[in-house]
């Protein structure tokens, strides 16, 4: 049975949030920016809700049609930057006394290619109980089927080791080197490269 997708709208902003919020909280890239365990169930909701704002406005959030899955995608230009003020800002409005909101925000920037346009899967949750069954590759699958159509690469931060060997199953190659977050666990940039479509 195919999994239904379609695009998540401003109302759904809340549901997003706290699938998002769920399925990230025992992330390892989550626990160095919220070390301490109270406070991130206290605050790490912020810090999802602040990336979704940022896709709703820019981007597209792919959802499964029962809810139990979202996919955050941006379209970036060739030679697009990051903006400068943003992880200062996003540290302002998610957790102003944590440095460390803002640092992701830089150091993921830092990494970030700009030399071609490609889509940036910013972020993907899959509701816990959930996990296994298909959903995040049915969700990652609807976007590279149009990349491979219109000739486009997709790019990738890959938050856990797990994650990263579904990536490379999925296309995905390892970018430059790995990001070691301070005192903290690696990220690993990723790239998938369009594939050629097969004549019918």
């Amino acid at each position: 049975m195919g999994v239904v997708i379609r695009a998540a709208g401003v109302g759904e902003r809340e549901q997003v949030v706290r699938l998002l919020d769920r399925a990230f909280q025992d992330d390892p890239v989550s626990g160095w920016v919220f070390p301490d365990a109270a406070h991130r169930r206290a605050t790490h909701h912020k810090l999802m809700a602040a990336f979704v704002d940022v896709v709703l406005a820019d981007g597209r959030v792919d959802l499964a049609e029962d809810g139990a899955a979202c996919a955050l995608w941006l379209s970036v230009p060739a030679g697009e930057h990051a903006d400068e003020d943003g992880p200062v800002q996003l540290r302002e409005a998610v957790d102003p006394g944590n440095e460390r909101v803002e640092l992701i925000g830089r150091l993921t920037a830092d990494i970030h290619p700009s030399g071609r346009a490609h889509e940036y899967l910013w972020m993907i949750a899959v509701a816990p109980e959930r996990q296994g069954e298909g959903l995040g590759t049915a969700l990652l699958q609807s976007v590279h089927d149009r990349c491979d159509r219109e000739g486009l690469p997709a790019y990738l931060e890959a938050s856990s080791a797990r994650s990263r060997k579904l990536y490379e199953r999925l296309g995905y190659d390892p970018l430059g080197h790995p990001l070691d977050l301070p005192d903290g666990p690696q990220m690993w940039p990723m790239w998938r490269e369009p594939r050629p479509r097969r004549e019918a």
